[in-house]
């Protein structure tokens, strides 16, 4: 009788704990559910920096040249003077230049640039005094130089712009020279130039152009040249004929900082 009774209390027992710690274990998910959660905060919003092409440059160039020839002139005394013409050339040299963008990302770009440039026009082949031949001992294209302004309007990395200014330009003079008795030329002339281009930024440093350039070098208020050496029995263009010629190039340039 006795282990009977032991028996109930030891039941009541547990039935009034269980009774007691079943409320706890339904309110158990629901304080959790009202803890703050443990989720990661989202990444910080990065504005991605705008393109711009302000700021100096500096890259190099090249490609040809095309009909460096002066065209047919009159001269008082001997008549019509043909000069020889050149053929197709390389052309290849270097720029430095500086452009302002007005508004970054898409707007109007402002610039100038200067550049030289070497070339393989050389001399001009004897030309004609009537049907007879002349030897000309005129200076060659050797070489020429630009300063120029440049305008043109950005979407985003893509430019389109158009360019002009001064241009100046120089060679030497053939062996045959020496057989003149009389005074030669300067090998130096001056003119203009205009044209325009493309280019693109590759990346932040780096841009790609193409450009086409028309060349024009005057004479320089000098006339044809041409002569009757006496001494020697022979004509000779001795004169700077103005020199016409088109440049199409590809070029390539390193864009400094503006920080």
């Amino acid at each position: 009788m006795i282990r009977s009774t032991e028996a109930l209390g030891l039941a009541g027992a547990l039935a009034l704990t269980a009774s007691l710690t079943a409320p706890l274990a339904v309110a158990t998910p629901a304080l959790a559910a009202d803890l703050p959660g443990r989720a990661a905060p989202p990444p910080a919003f990065t504005a991605v920096p705008v393109f711009t092409w302000t700021g100096f440059h500096a890259g190099v160039n090249a490609g040809a040249g095309f009909g460096g020839g002066g065209g047919t002139f009159t001269d008082a005394t001997y008549g019509t003077v043909t000069p020889g013409s050149r053929d197709a050339a390389f052309v290849g040299g270097g720029q430095i230049g500086y452009d302002y963008q007005f508004t970054p990302g898409s707007g109007f770009v402002i610039g100038a640039e200067a550049d030289i440039q070497g070339t393989t026009f050389g001399r001009p082949r004897s030309g004609l005094v009537g049907t007879t031949t002349f030897t000309d001992i005129g200076p060659s294209l050797d070489w020429f130089g630009t300063v120029r302004g440049r305008i043109g309007y950005a979407f985003d990395r893509f430019l389109v712009y158009g360019t002009g200014g001064f241009a100046y330009g120089g060679g030497s003079t053939p062996s045959t020279a020496s057989y003149y008795t009389g005074t030669l030329p300067s090998t130096f002339r001056t003119g203009w130039t205009a044209g325009g281009g493309v280019e693109y930024a590759i990346s932040e440093r780096l841009s790609a152009r193409i450009e086409a350039l028309y060349v024009s070098l005057d004479r320089n208020g000098g006339s044809g040249g041409l002569v009757y050496d006496a001494a020697t029995t022979a004509y000779y263009g001795l004169g700077r004929p103005k020199t016409e010629f088109g440049v199409v190039r590809a070029g390539l340039n390193y864009r400094f900082s503006t920080d």
